[in-house]
């Protein structure tokens, strides 16, 4: 079986409180975008296997590999046989994406489908919180408004419908514990939620992401992206996550590869 986990992007991220468990309350919108891996699962009649090629993922702690966590989770709880999972590397890593967390969703699902184990999709659900905050939002794939650490969910009324996106990413890798240690939450004056109701003209000075001051201060090339973006006639321009990767909103298709090269690793129409 084979299956695409995708990126996301992050449109706004305030980071509003730092919770007593030491996590961090965010608000954020989660959107799904085409940029994939390449994830084949197939029933083992030995033991569990992984590998990898593409972008390499570094091998010392197998536990840490979110697509093994997530086999043994379905392990726990269910009769399953082993497998063989390749992955297909294609989403940086440390790029504020959701690369890691997407394989981990889409393992959950694609074990679920191909081994006809038949868990509902709100245990699906429940499962991918145990791998990581942003991980459930995978199970959901649609646009959505997440609190919390990142894990409750709402519907939003957004529609991108005709513009262009557009991710570049400087190739950096961004410790986002590391960030989060960094800043300063601050409840923002205006829900999030409601901003993103209005036109993508107004964003560019009502939507921010909070890691920007504190990611642009270290890698100032970061920065320099995002004003490149907008020089080229980005609608609306912003890190992901906590970065390194920035994305833009464009009315008319740009034309970027001569300034980016292969820092330009994803465009689509939505």
């Amino acid at each position: 079986m084979i299956v695409f986990p995708n990126a996301k992007i992050n449109i706004g991220l305030n980071v509003v409180e730092k919770r007593p468990d030491g996590f961090h309350n965010i608000e954020t919108v989660f959107f799904p975008t085409g940029l994939s891996d390449i994830l084949e699962i197939n029933n083992s009649r030995k033991d569990f296997s992984f590998t990898n090629t593409g972008i390499i993922i570094e091998q010392g702690n197998a536990d840490n590999n979110l697509c093994y966590k997530a086999y043994n989770l379905l392990k726990q709880n269910h009769s399953i046989n082993p497998v063989n999972i390749h992955l297909h590397k294609q989403i940086p890593i440390g790029a504020g994406l959701g690369g890691g967390s997407s394989d981990g969703s889409f393992t959950l699902q694609a074990i679920n489908n191909l081994q006809n184990l038949n868990i509902d999709h709100s245990i699906l659900i429940e499962y991918a919180k145990n791998l990581g905050s942003d991980c459930p939002f995978f199970i959901l794939n649609k646009p959505v408004f997440a609190s919390g650490t990142g894990n409750i969910f709402e519907s939003i009324n957004i529609n991108l419908k005709g513009f262009y996106l557009v991710i570049v990413n400087p190739g950096l890798h961004i410790n986002t514990a590391k960030a989060y240690s960094q800043i300063k939450p601050v409840k923002p004056k205006q829900s999030l939620k409601k901003l993103i109701e209005k036109p993508v003209e107004n964003w560019e000075n009502t939507i921010f992401n909070d890691f920007e001051p504190i990611i642009f201060n270290d890698f100032p090339q970061i920065e320099e992206i995002k004003q490149t973006l907008y020089s080229t006639g980005a609608v609306y321009a912003s890190m992901s996550g906590s970065g390194s990767s920035v994305f833009g909103l464009y009315k008319d298709k740009p034309q970027l590869k001569e300034i980016f090269g292969n820092q330009v690793i994803w465009e689509e129409q939505l």
